[in-house]
């Protein structure tokens, strides 16, 4: 087993949404995270995955305590992020990094190249002004970039080039763990997997974890060791690459991988296509009992009054479903854990 530098325990955040006038508290609770638990193994790479609305941005900035939560733990390294005093947080902080999803937006526009990625230097005090430039130059090539363009502002590189400035910002502070939310899905499909190679490097030179998010099941194949999908604020399935896309139990979990296009038409002429009715529940007011039900093609009435654990129930590996499925082949083409070069 791989050490564990992360590991969630029962994480919950809901935000309050309206306010009462006579009783001045909120009306009702977005449950946006709402019980998730996992474990990050040192030098792996877990990508979580699910529908736009799920939880799994919230999930990864309660991680590094961006965002503060309802409960739950995060311990890294043992230590317990969400009992951190200020002091011990910012010592903490340095070890957990973050490349958001758009890179442009995620720059200061009126800051150069050497600007933003030396700002958490400064912040942190780990360079006098004299080796700063010297470590900023070392940042952009070791992610592809001229470090003659040190000086130019962030609408002078293009889509892709920015997303290296967001890694190599990331990096400045030689962290343990970054946290990649939808790091490639505003970028082309060729830049897409320039950026999974880098990231894919980095972490076998450098010895990082990566939680990687994304919505997209087809690059979260090329670059995750362990796959979580959530669904409503909850992990409805977990387990290896290998076990999540080649023994897929989750009725939700086989609806998102059939909806991968195929390269080959060959493969995919005698694939099983599952297609979801209904949209999204309202995570103000989730159904009870599995929050998936509302749209399950195998939901009985169990399914209605029981919340279904997330455990294994013969398949190898934790899922969330009263029902699940024989984790039999989709169809397609096999997982390949690793980018396509």
């Amino acid at each position: 087993m791989t050490d564990a530098i992360i590991e969630a325990i029962d994480l919950i955040k809901h935000f309050p949404t309206g306010k009462s006038p006579l009783l001045h508290r909120p009306t009702a609770l977005v449950r946006a995270v709402d019980g998730v638990s996992f474990t990050l193994g040192r030098g792996r790479t877990l990508g979580i995955v699910g529908e736009s609305g799920c939880g799994k941005s919230t999930l990864g900035r309660l991680l590094g305590r961006l965002i503060e939560p309802t409960s739950g733990r995060v311990l890294l390294d043992g230590e317990d992020v969400m009992a951190a005093t200020r002091r011990d947080l910012r010592r903490l902080r340095p070890r957990i990094q973050y490349v958001f999803q758009d890179p442009y937006s995620c720059l200061n526009p009126r800051h150069s190249v050497a600007e933003s990625i030396a700002t958490p230097m400064r912040i942190h005090r780990l360079y006098d002004r004299s080796t700063e430039q010297e470590k900023v130059r070392e940042l952009m090539e070791r992610v592809g970039l001229n470090p003659e363009h040190i000086n130019r502002f962030p609408h002078e590189f293009s889509g892709g080039q920015r997303q290296r400035i967001g890694v190599a910002r990331a990096l400045a502070l030689s962290p343990e763990v970054i946290v990649a939310d939808e790091p490639v899905s505003a970028l082309d499909v060729s830049v897409q997997a320039q950026i999974l190679n880098l990231l894919e490097d980095l972490q076998a030179s450098l010895g990082l974890s990566y939680v990687f998010i994304a919505h997209d099941l087809g690059v979260v194949r090329h670059i995750a060791d362990d796959v979580a999908v959530m669904y409503l604020g909850k992990v409805v399935e977990t387990g290896t690459a290998a076990d999540v896309y080649e023994r897929a139990s989750h009725p939700y979990t086989r609806a998102l991988l059939s909806a991968i296009p195929v390269a080959n038409p060959r493969t995919g002429k005698g694939r099983q296509r599952t297609v979801l009715t209904g949209d999204v529940p309202s995570p103000i007011n989730p159904p009870s009992g599995c929050r998936f039900r509302t749209r399950c093609p195998r939901a009985e009435d169990r399914c209605a009054v029981e919340e279904p654990a997330l455990v294994d129930r013969g398949q190898g590996h934790p899922v969330a479903c009263h029902f699940p499925e024989d984790g039999s082949l989709l169809g397609g083409d096999p997982v390949v854990a690793r980018p396509i070069r």
